[in-house]
């Protein structure tokens, strides 16, 4: 029996043109070679839809799988890389915080979020982000939500007064509160 330290697991990236019953017939190949679906992300990015997901299964199954991803991929139209994993190892205790963040669109966002994260040793978890317009003047707006991993030595309320002054400097509207999922 598998244990969550050794578990058999395996991280599939896919994308390729969007098509009705896409995910239907990708995900039935999972099925059919013995393995589940543990965690999934799948998006419309454009005119190309995305998958990433983390599969389980005993080492058998995730074998049988891997032979038929390429052959999958070229019925599909997906490019898909595939790769062995195994559960986080996480070292410290973390706290898992929500942060969201909205903005008019602007290059840099992203990027200055994460260098803020970076330097006090803080690992973004999740990162989602979507382009929309503003109600009523139609101005291009930016939003990001993301967790991330805080270490719980860290002093939290010092952490928030920092986040939101940097933040502020940015003209960057922020959420930063307890994870609830």
């Amino acid at each position: 029996m598998n244990t969550p330290s050794n578990r058999d697991l395996l991280v599939i990236t896919a994308s390729g043109d969007d098509q009705v019953g896409l995910v239907q017939r990708f995900t039935s190949r999972i099925t059919e070679a013995g393995c589940n679906i543990e965690d999934s992300r799948m998006a419309l990015l454009g005119g190309q839809f995305a998958i990433i997901m983390l599969i389980s299964g005993r080492w058998d199954a995730l074998t049988k799988l891997e032979d038929k991803l390429d052959p999958l991929g070229e019925e599909l139209g997906l490019s898909i890389i595939h790769k062995r994993t195994r559960d986080a190892e996480r070292p410290l205790p973390l706290v898992p915080y929500h942060i969201e963040v909205v903005a008019m669109d602007h290059p840099g966002i992203v990027h200055n979020l994460a260098d803020f994260f970076s330097k006090l040793n803080i690992n973004i978890e999740e990162l989602a982000t979507d382009t929309y317009p503003a109600p009523h003047t139609g101005t291009p707006m930016f939003k990001v939500d993301m967790i991330v991993g805080i270490p719980a030595a860290l002093h939290l309320p010092t952490l928030r007064g920092d986040f939101f002054d940097y933040c502020d400097n940015l003209n960057l509207d922020a959420i930063f509160e307890p994870s609830r999922g």
